[in-house]
């Protein structure tokens, strides 16, 4: 690895640096006494849905949640004694300052993290309890380096970059000492590409196997750092994505020039596909992951067919999820999928209306969560009401059964969603 570099030069811009398997195979012995491997196993489900033999990791589920306490510990067991005495410094979408935050609580290094103001609740505060400093500057990732430069500047403290640096990154490609197991040797290994610290360790780690496999990179398509540079295009950005984790729009130079230079297919996954991925996960899997951390997973669902027939390894990178936002997915995913619809029916306004089409709904086997009138509305007359119903179903050939009764039973009714759930959000 390349030596450390000055503050102010590694916070203007990325400046690339080698890393090579020995460095790999180097941090996996460092972290083997102070972190254990995460669970990998074969999922039964994805395996017959794809058509291929397909193994999950779960990073998802270590202390602070997410694979980035393998770089963040290797990054601080690598410090110098006058570095550990001046503190680390890092911003982080989260999932970073986390494990950053824990790890050098454990080691007596003080340590401060900026973040984005957007960044989830959740993991805020898991990084304050972590015992770190939280300042909370900026709209984005890359804003908050104008933050991190005036405390470096004023305090000397140790930058630990999220992805940007060959400890880091080096760290982060431990994962992939962890995939070959005597049952399974995965023939495409799939990875969520945010900043690039993973993929870059990922592709120098598996230069380690005998057979090295292929290499996929997954972005989500609001910000598409890496994929729209692939492919010749001027990378655009959303203001947000439900994948806040891999919002990156500056990748790590090394991780491009790795990328480019194994070939690395890197695929972008829109943001309904995401949301699909992190229901699915959690219906099938019985496992919690954000949406960076369910981008593999969302690839598989959305091209069934790609891998059939060959071994995948899939990186659930993460699993530290804002709880409304994992509710609003949770929601928008049983619409989606036919298992909550909402009707409207106009009534005459008389007593026993509503007691009706309730019987009516109650023999169809479906459940009302959420009953509205709307007697207000100039297009109804003096007696006439609209009444919304939110109803729990088994899925589209359910609703279809409801509507036949409403309608038989003389009660007018239009379903207020699209009606039309994708044909991979139905498993």
């Amino acid at each position: 690895m390349s030596p450390d570099l000055g503050f102010n030069e590694r916070l203007l811009r990325t400046v690339p640096f080698t890393l090579a398997p020995e460095d790999v195979v180097a941090a996996a012995e460092r972290l083997k006494p102070l972190l254990p491997p995460t669970p990998y196993q074969r999922s039964d489900a994805l395996s017959e849905r794809t058509g291929a033999e397909v193994w999950l990791k779960f990073e998802n589920v270590r202390r602070t949640g997410s694979y980035k306490e393998r770089g963040a510990l290797h990054a601080l067991l690598r410090l110098s004694e006058e570095e550990r005495m001046r503190g680390v410094i890092t911003m982080s979408a989260g999932n970073h300052g986390q494990a950053l935050a824990f790890h050098a609580r454990r080691l007596g290094i003080r340590c401060t993290v900026v973040m984005p103001q957007y960044t989830p609740t959740v993991k805020v505060e898991r990084t304050r309890t972590a015992g770190a400093e939280v300042v909370l500057a900026g709209s984005s990732l890359e804003d908050t380096i104008q933050e991190v430069r005036a405390r470096v500047a004023a305090s000397g403290m140790k930058l630990v970059h999220p992805y940007d640096d060959p400890d880091v990154m080096a760290g982060q490609g431990t994962l992939a000492l962890e995939l070959r197991v005597p049952e399974f040797e995965p023939e495409v290994v799939i990875v969520p590409v945010g900043g690039g610290g993973l993929i870059g360790g990922m592709v120098i780690g598996t230069r380690c196997w005998p057979r090295p496999p292929e290499v996929v990179g997954v972005q989500a398509a609001s910000f598409p750092s890496v994929a729209a540079r692939r492919s010749g295009r001027r990378p655009v950005f959303a203001a947000r994505s439900v994948a806040e984790g891999v919002a990156v729009k500056e990748p790590s130079s090394t991780a491009l020039a790795l990328i480019e230079q194994y070939a690395v297919d890197v695929e972008e996954i829109a943001e309904s596909d995401i949301e699909r991925a992190v229901l699915w996960l959690l219906e099938h899997e019985r496992t919690c992951v954000e949406g960076a951390g369910a981008l593999g997973v969302a690839l598989l669902l959305r091209d069934l067919h790609r891998f059939q027939g060959r071994k995948v390894a899939v990186i659930l990178t993460g699993g530290n999820i804002d709880l409304p936002i994992f509710a609003t997915i949770i929601q928008r995913g049983l619409v989606r999928t036919g298992r909550l619809v909402r009707l409207r029916i106009r009534l005459h306004d008389v007593p026993g209306m509503l007691a009706k089409v309730a019987d009516c709904v109650a023999r169809t086997g479906a459940n009302i969560v959420e009953v509205r009138h709307q007697r207000s509305h100039l297009n109804l007359t003096a007696q006439e009401t609209d009444l919304e119903l939110e109803l729990l179903t088994r899925g589209p050939d359910h609703i279809a059964d409801v509507l036949q009764r409403l309608e038989s039973a003389g009660f007018p009714v239009t379903r207020l969603d699209d009606g039309s759930p994708s044909e991979h959000a139905r498993g």
